[in-house]
């Protein structure tokens, strides 16, 4: 997929962003990666994934975040610049194009997609993987060789600055601070917000990793406590949660009938005429990894395999789910009408595992009330864990620089942080069902 670009008089734009006001595109190299189709299709995934269907107003997509990382990567080589750090321009083109690209690999509706239609296979590895077929049409464009690598280099942690990957990826990252600012502004949760302008100025560099001035103590401080609190009351909303749950027994369910069905005739029907198909109703890209078991290797090895999933996006998902309503699969059917008409799976939470009685208990109560197979039922409820961690001592750490020169971990700098709930992490046990009353949407 090698995207024709367009030559343009002026590639440096000005971008209206609602968060933190006007972004600059510094640079025709960084306009030209924007530009790029696997770029774009972020405008077409949320960055919320379906945390609207709590918070109405969380529809911003995942290029909204990525131009808002970028822009805080630009303050960020500014703030470490006036203090003396060396970064050349390219690196600093290269920094910002590093977290421009570093969700590029998100499928529709955030995790979802690895849980069902692929096998074995993470964001992060498409992400890379992306990176490379960009760089590699951006070479044949520009007719410049390697224009991206060492933006892939930071981004692997392979270049020799290590707090330049550290800006992109660590405990205090640019990525964070964007999206925690970003989604507390369309979730109107200010919890949420944090003071990243006056992180960014606070840091700097010592011995190669990336420090925090002690005057800068309080604003780490709030940034760990902001996020602990938004993943709690946003990211892993129990509604929202539930939704996800939903959504993934429902593309595994598609995925098990178009395996196992070998051209067999399933139905669709709509309220004025009946089409009998052989195949489920999806879109190209859909059907492909439905239809088809895709693995790592058919992303490293085969190029249809990465064009594919760029095509996929939140689209694809919503409008299959819409025509499966009227499938000839009584699950498929049951799971998509609640979900779309947000029925969502019911949230009861567990003090322990489910045991072998119950879980046969629930496949006993929905196939009796959907007159379905008991091994079908499976389908109509999931178990699931939430866990989070505010912070890991195993990571990279936040470190907190004294005017006397020594350095200290923010575990151990702060006076208000308890380390051992720092890093504690703290998990949540559901038992998610599919309502069969429906009555029950309202409790």
């Amino acid at each position: 997929m090698c995207p024709i670009y367009v030559r343009m008089a002026n590639k440096l734009k000005i971008i209206n962003d609602p968060v933190f006001g006007f972004l600059s595109i510094p640079n025709e190299l960084i306009f030209d990666v924007l530009q790029h189709p696997y770029v774009q299709r972020l405008n077409r995934i949320r960055q919320l994934g379906l945390s609207y269907l709590v918070y109405p107003g969380a529809m911003h997509s995942r290029f909204g975040h990525s131009l808002g990382a970028m822009h805080l990567m630009q303050e960020a080589i500014t703030s470490l610049r006036l203090k003396g750090v060396e970064i050349t321009d390219e690196e600093a083109t290269s920094a910002m194009i590093a977290i421009l690209l570093h969700d590029i690999g998100h499928g529709p509706f955030s995790h979802v997609l690895e849980h069902t239609l692929v096998d074995g296979v993470t964001h992060e590895d498409i992400s890379l993987l992306m990176m490379e077929r960009i760089n590699a049409d951006l070479s044949k464009a520009r007719n410049e060789q390697g224009p991206l690598d060492m933006a892939i280099a930071i981004f692997k942690n392979e270049y020799h600055k290590h707090f330049l990957h550290q800006l992109i990826s660590s405990q205090l990252d640019v990525d964070r601070m964007d999206y925690l600012c970003r989604d507390s502004f369309f979730t109107g949760v200010q919890e949420g917000r944090v003071a990243s302008e006056r992180l960014l100025k606070m840091l700097d560099v010592r011995n190669d990793r990336l420090v925090v001035q002690v005057k800068g103590i309080y604003s780490v401080e709030k940034f760990l406590v902001a996020r602990r609190l938004m993943y709690w009351q946003v990211y892993l909303h129990k509604t929202s949660v539930a939704a996800e749950q939903q959504l993934i027994q429902i593309l595994s369910r598609a995925k098990e009938l178009a395996q196992g069905s070998d051209n067999s005739q399933l139905s669709i029907v709509n309220s004025q005429f009946s089409i009998l198909n052989s195949q489920l109703f999806c879109s190209p890209a859909l059907h492909y990894f439905l239809y088809n078991h895709i693995t790592f290797a058919d992303f490293a090895v085969h190029s249809e395999a990465l064009d594919r999933y760029a095509l996929l996006d939140d689209n694809d998902v919503l409008c299959a789910i819409k025509a499966w309503i009227s499938s000839g699969d009584k699950v498929l059917s049951a799971l998509s009408e609640s979900f779309i008409n947000r029925r969502l799976f019911r949230g009861e939470l567990l003090s322990e595992p489910l045991t072998d009685a119950r879980k046969q208990a629930l496949n006993r109560e929905y196939a009796e009330a959907l007159h379905i197979s008991e091994e079908d039922a499976r389908y109509c409820w999931s178990e699931h864990i939430s866990t989070s961690n505010t912070y890991s001592e195993k990571a990279d750490s936040i470190d907190i620089l004294y005017n006397d020169g020594t350095v200290r971990d923010i575990a151990e700098a702060s006076e208000i942080l308890d380390l051992a709930a720092l890093t504690r992490k703290p998990t949540k046990r559901y038992l998610f069902k599919y309502r069969l009353d429906p009555l029950e949407m309202y409790k």
